[in-house]
């Protein structure tokens, strides 16, 4: 029999973060407590968003905006890379730059790697492909045991995603 495999991959689907950008921005201009505060939120690029205000409160509470939609639309706040600074004046308003992480770097890799060599099945074998991992074995069983694993840890950093599985 052949071998199974699935990648393990961070993709972020730019259109659920577009609606949820959207919807987050509509909020923000209907809401009374954002009345005449300045606040507001848009995309710069493809993988931007700045959030603007004229205190450091408002401009975290619409970063609390973005990110409830960002949830209610089912994208990971793994993605979202929020500096720990926090909000920084430029001129008269308060500024946030947001930016959305994709792939799964090197360090991430390995911790997988890790992770799977350690605890999971015997016959799994995954490797490194760029910025994503393949695992193969020979049961389907086993593949869907490492699913399971990496589900449960919240440790990790990135959203993973499993593809190909076949």
């Amino acid at each position: 029999m052949a071998d199974s495999s699935f990648d393990i991959v961070s993709k972020i689907d730019h259109q659920e973060v577009a609606n949820a950008l959207n919807s987050a921005a509509r909020e923000v201009a209907t809401r009374y407590d954002f009345k005449n505060v300045g606040a507001s939120i848009e995309a710069s690029g493809q993988d931007k968003v700045i959030i603007k205000a004229n205190t450091e409160e408002r401009a975290n509470a619409v970063l609390d905006v973005f990110q409830t939609w960002l949830v209610k639309r089912k994208v990971s706040l793994k993605h979202l890379d929020v500096p720990e600074r926090g909000p920084q004046l430029s001129g008269k308003e308060y500024r946030l730059e947001l930016g959305l992480k994709e792939g799964i770097s090197q360090e991430n890799a390995k911790k997988i790697n890790k992770i799977i060599r350690d605890e999971g099945p015997k016959s799994v074998k995954s490797q490194i492909q760029g910025d994503e991992l393949r695992v193969t074995s020979k049961s389907r069983d086993d593949l869907q045991a490492v699913q399971a694993l990496l589900k449960g840890k919240d440790d990790l950093d990135v959203a993973l995603t499993f593809t190909n599985y076949r």
